[in-house]
């Protein structure tokens, strides 16, 4: 699964990596190091000429939903039933978007109990895992916009730590997904697979972790 973690890319940085024509303003983008499910989140999405980033609250409403706080429920989505599940199956086919990490925690159980993980590109660089996005409407009228993280068996790294995973993108196929043109359930799904375990590393980090009001750059180091 995935349910913590990282940004702290500068912002001009990520309007350049993700190629972003529209956008939230600057003062709105607030760097992370413990982002947490409920939160508003930096999301992108293609509009169909353009890439936007804006935020969107983590844990997915689906448009038939009675109660939005079925949210906390719906912060992953499994891709190997991402294209059979009622809450999912039509953000998959319409609605997809790119969550950008500069890391992300996952618990490890030990003798000692469950140690945090930080797990991150050994080059440091920005990525991308795939989402979903929906806009539910509420009686009174009001819209929320909400996202889900997809996750995946996870790779040779991960197996250690947690039998599942973020599926983060390649960077040549982030268009791909955003492509909402692209309906074809099974090219979309060959997407969403483990990646490559050799780029990415892991190391325990403080139990700070555990308390999502923690949230300052000192989580990021290994113990």
């Amino acid at each position: 699964m995935c349910g913590r973690y990282t940004l702290f890319t500068n912002y001009e940085q990520l309007i350049d990596r993700f190629d972003i024509a529209i956008s939230m303003e600057e003062e709105f983008y607030t760097p992370s190091f413990n982002i947490a499910p409920s939160q508003q989140v930096v999301a992108i999405i293609n509009d169909g000429k353009n890439n936007r980033m804006g935020p969107l609250k983590w844990g997915l409403v689906p448009p038939f939903a009675k109660d939005e706080k079925i949210g906390y429920k719906m912060i992953n989505a499994r891709s190997e039933t991402v294209d059979e599940k009622p809450s999912f199956r039509q953000a998959f086919l319409k609605r997809r978007c790119l969550i950008p990490m500069d890391s992300f925690y996952e618990w490890k159980t030990n003798s000692d109990g469950k140690v945090p993980m930080r797990i991150k590109m050994k080059s440091d660089e920005v990525f991308t895992v795939a989402g979903l996005w929906e806009i539910w409407k509420a009686p009174n009228g009001k819209k929320t916009y909400t996202c889900t993280l997809l996750t995946t068996e996870a790779n040779t790294l991960m197996k250690d730590i947690h039998h599942r995973m973020p599926v983060i993108l390649k960077r040549e196929n982030e268009k791909e997904w955003l492509d909402s043109s692209l309906q074809d359930k099974e090219e979309l799904k060959s997407l969403l697979v483990a990646y490559d375990a050799s780029l990415m590393e892991a190391f325990p980090v403080s139990s700070e972790v555990n308390s999502p009001k923690n949230n300052h750059i000192g989580l990021l180091n290994s113990l």
